[in-house]
This record gives C-alpha cells, structure tokens and sequence, in this order.
C-alpha cells in the first residue's frame, strides 16, 4: 500500500544561532490503511428449562450420568468451532505475528550494569535553546522535570513490573537548512549547554542521550567529537537517520535520509571500545526509524555485549498510523529492542488521543524506550 511521508522539519530551516528559532518539532507522517478495529463478541444468551417435562428429562439424565460414573463430552460443531470468538490484534499487537518474524531476539546476554530489559526508560526528547523541537525545551526546567516525573509514575504505575529509568534525550547536533560556513547543514551545540543539560539529568536521576542529526556530515567525523561526555556511565547515544542526507545531497526538511546497517556497525563499535576502554557499563544506543528506506540492511546490524541496540519508532499521526509504523518497520525488521515516540502536539493536532502506557503496552514486543517529544 502507498504511504506518503512528510518530513518533521516541513519547509525551509532557519539557522540555529544560539535560539533554534527555526526548527520545529514534527516529523514525518505515513498515511496508510484505515486502523484496525475490534469486533464486538456475538452475544450468548442462556435459557432456562421452564416445563416439567423437561425438567424431569434433566433429572434422568443426571442420575444415569452419576450411576455410569462416566462424564461424556459431546465434540464440538464444525458451526460451534466456526462461532468461536478469534481474538483481533490491532497493528503491531500481535504475538504471533512478532514470532514468525523473529521475537524474541537471541541476542547476547546483558552484562552486568545493563539497563535493558530489566529497565524501561521513559524519555523528554529535544533542545534547551528551542521551545518548538521537543518537550525538553518547550517548558521551564523545573517544570520540565516535573512532567517528566509524572510520565514516568504513570508508566510504573501501568506495569509495575518493569522499573522505569527517566532520561533526557538532547538533540546535541541539530540538522539545518542552510550550510553553515563549513557546508555541512549541521549545527553542533556547545559543550556548555551540553553539560548544563547532563547537570539537569543528574538532579533528576535520569540519563542523557546525546542525538546527532549529521545533515551534510559524517557520523564517522562527529561521533568521536562527543567522547569526552559519552565516557560517562550515564550518558547513552542516538542518532536520527531522517537527517543523514550525504547519499542524496538534499538539504535537511526537503528529503527523508538514511543509515546503511555500515553506519550502525560503525557507531555501535565505537561505543563497545569506549566501553571496554573505560571500564562501563554498556551503552543504549537508539536509531530512530520511520520509513522503510530509514535503515537499509538491518539483517547485517551487529549486536554486541556493551551495546543495547534500539530500534526507535519515531513517526507521528494518529494511533492507527503509528501502530502500522511499529509493525511494518521495527516488527518486521527485529534488532534487538524496540522504542516508541509520542509528540505531545503533532499526534493530537488532528483531534487524534495522544496514545496511553496501556495502549503501547498491547504491542509485541513491549516498547522498552519511550520517548515524549
């Protein structure tokens, strides 16, 4: 079925100088089938032997029953087996449907101070310096937290039996519409915003992920740049495939981009040496996804023991919409874990509800990273 995208940076950016004025917040959006809806059960209606004669039937029947001391148990109909219940899955729910496509993962076993899957992590995504690219600068720092804390209550309350780990997830190089002086349609923020953000996570007992969106770069040039915060045990990874647009030299906002399984690999080794290098517990590493063409090769991704690998359902739209996401490109496709992005507003600015814990905690498998934008 045809699916049509809209990029989350919809028209021209405007550059980002200290205030991110420019960016928005929204990302693309598939429209696909109608959503999937749950059929009423048929209603059974149970009557009651009203005639004597009937009623002695019954007793006969009773007694030769318990003189036989044998219970016999007529087969079923081919009718009844017909009008027994099937029980409907909306998109993405289905258990059966995650096995044959290979849930569970037989990934390698967590090592010791790995937070999934013990742990899930409920996530405020975006920028201090712009109040339009996420819930993370949209609100006052104190005010910040507090949803943040209340998001993640309401998570632990809906499955108590998973602990939940709040994080701060920085956009810390941010895509842009124009070049910049070095041509690289990216702007990399200031380590000292980037330690203020770390400063606000720690008060909060929560993690930071760095997020790079490379635009006209090289995740192989920029991740290294981020090895002085990233050697923190706290501080994790993610990087946005829709702004690596080197393949198709687009500017950011005007085309969907990509990771090959080639990038992944190499991200994910550098965090496995940093690792054993400093002597850490193993990173999460989460790749956002939306589109089919948002990873290429997924089969050939490597899993590793230092790193706990994500894969980040980032579309928005209406829950029928993101539910088909979910199952069409990280179901379809198994890693190792599963994310799952909210957006506040561009989820519900057609009068759509902004989806529920219980209503993530139906898919199979359970999303382990959430993340609010």
């Amino acid at each position: 079925m045809k699916k049509q995208f809209i990029s989350r940076y919809a028209g021209s950016f405007v550059c980002l100088l200290l205030v991110l004025s420019g960016c928005t917040n929204s990302k693309s959006v598939e429209a696909t089938a109608n959503p999937e809806k749950n059929q009423p059960a048929p209603a059974v209606t149970a009557f009651s032997a009203t005639s004597s004669a009937i009623r002695k039937a019954a007793v006969f029947a009773a007694q030769t029953s318990a003189n036989r001391k044998t219970t016999v148990f007529a087969a079923p109909t081919s009718a009844a087996r017909a009008a027994a219940p099937k029980i409907k899955h909306n998109a993405g729910e289905n258990p059966e449907y995650a096995k044959s496509h290979g849930w569970p993962v037989d990934g390698p076993a967590p090592l010791p101070g790995s937070i999934l899957p013990q742990k899930r992590i409920v996530a405020y995504y975006g920028n201090p310096l712009s109040k339009r690219m996420g819930a993370l600068g949209e609100y006052p720092k104190d005010e910040m937290l507090r949803r943040l804390k209340g998001e993640v209550a309401a998570w632990q309350a809906a499955d108590p039996s998973t602990p939940v780990q709040p994080a701060l997830h920085l956009i810390a190089v941010v895509a842009q519409g124009a070049p910049g002086k070095d041509g690289k349609y990216r702007m990399i923020m200031p380590d000292k915003i980037i330690n203020q953000v770390h400063g606000w996570a720690k008060e909060a007992g929560a993690l930071l992920f760095i997020d790079i969106q490379t635009g006209h770069d090289n995740i192989r040039a920029v991740l290294p740049r981020f090895e002085w915060i990233l050697k923190n045990p706290d501080v994790h990874l993610g990087i946005d495939p829709e702004f690596n647009l080197i393949k198709s030299g687009k500017k950011p906002g005007t085309k969907i981009g990509t990771y090959d399984a080639a990038d992944i690999n190499f991200a994910s080794a550098y965090l496995r040496d940093l690792v054993k290098k400093n002597n850490l517990p193993p990173k999460v590493f989460t790749v956002h996804r939306f589109t089919r063409g948002g990873v290429t090769n997924s089969k050939n991704i490597v899993l590793r023991p230092e790193v706990q690998l994500v894969m980040h359902m980032d579309g928005w739209g209406a829950p029928w919409l993101k539910r088909d996401s979910y199952k069409d490109y990280i179901v379809a496709e198994p890693v190792q874990y599963t994310g799952f992005k909210l957006f506040y507003h561009n989820d519900t600015k057609k009068g759509n509800p902004l989806m529920k814990p219980r209503d993530l905690l139906k898919l199979n498998p359970k999303p382990l990273y959430i993340q609010y934008q």
